[in-house]
């Protein structure tokens, strides 16, 4: 334990994850794991982290983003184990890809440009590697273990880019109030997995609404989300004043209340 403790932070990280496995006095747990097992807890402290700067938890983020860079170790370990790459090919690879995509700031061109223009620049850089891969089609890359949510948004933008796109948003939003008519008519005729497949084609629309308006999804959702529960929060302290429990209310006495939290701001 004292040589670890001597070791730099990253190095020391390190052999903590290289111990962890050793498949003779590592954690049984971590020795079972593989990149499948895994891939679930990295996704989970990802939106940790994201939940911690939602909540301007500044406290927590240094833990939280530890914990997701130990997921980048872990990850990064077994595949050493397997001879495939280790940690520093890893960090080789993400400083080699960030010096190709801004040769604005480590080449020779202008850094005078616009944050959009930019933007624009890093889709091409992005394109010319996709291209170099050899993906065969438009939408092949676009990883299929995102949240649904941001995928859509994703298969969208990226389709958009070859020209597959309403041009106005008018457009879109006609498009929102068609599929909403589909979906009361399947609620009413027919069976739930259609019932499903017009729902999922009202979310897919209403992502792209939030593309056309430039405002992220998955960010706007998020931020509904904690706004219904400072809300709800408030119903039950309303009611709790008066000893009751939302289960004792009805849906009158909560709506005034939501009301309330409406008008006081939260």
């Amino acid at each position: 334990m004292d040589d670890l403790a001597r070791l730099p932070p990253l190095d020391r990280l390190r052999a903590i994850m290289a111990a962890l496995r050793d498949p003779v006095t590592g954690c049984p747990w971590d020795v079972e794991q593989d990149f499948a097992s895994i891939a679930p807890y990295t996704i989970e402290e990802a939106y940790e982290v994201a939940d911690a700067i939602e909540r301007k938890a500044w406290d927590e983020l240094k833990g939280e983003l530890g914990d997701l860079l130990f997921q980048s170790v872990f990850h990064a370990r077994m595949a050493e184990e397997a001879g495939l790459f280790d940690l520093d090919d890893v960090a080789s690879a993400i400083a080699d890809k960030m010096v190709a995509r801004h040769p604005h700031v480590f080449g020779e061109d202008s850094n005078a440009k616009s944050a959009e223009q930019q933007v624009q620049d890093w889709e091409t850089v992005k394109a010319a590697e996709r291209a170099a891969r050899a993906k065969g089609g438009v939408l092949d890359d676009v990883a299929l273990g995102l949240p649904a949510l941001m995928r859509a948004e994703k298969l969208q933008k990226r389709a958009a880019r070859v020209g597959f796109d309403w041009p106005e948003i008018g457009m879109v939003i006609d498009k929102i109030a068609e599929e909403a008519r589909e979906l009361a008519e399947a609620r009413k005729a027919l069976p739930q997995d259609k019932i499903e497949e017009e729902m999922g084609d009202l979310l897919f629309v209403m992502a792209n609404l939030a593309r056309h308006l430039k405002v992220d999804p998955e960010t706007a959702l998020r931020r509904a989300n904690a706004k219904f529960t400072r809300r709800f929060a408030h119903i039950e302290a309303a009611l709790a004043q008066d000893g009751k429990r939302p289960e004792d209310s009805d849906l009158q006495e909560m709506d005034t209340l939501w009301d309330a939290a409406k008008a006081a701001g939260l």
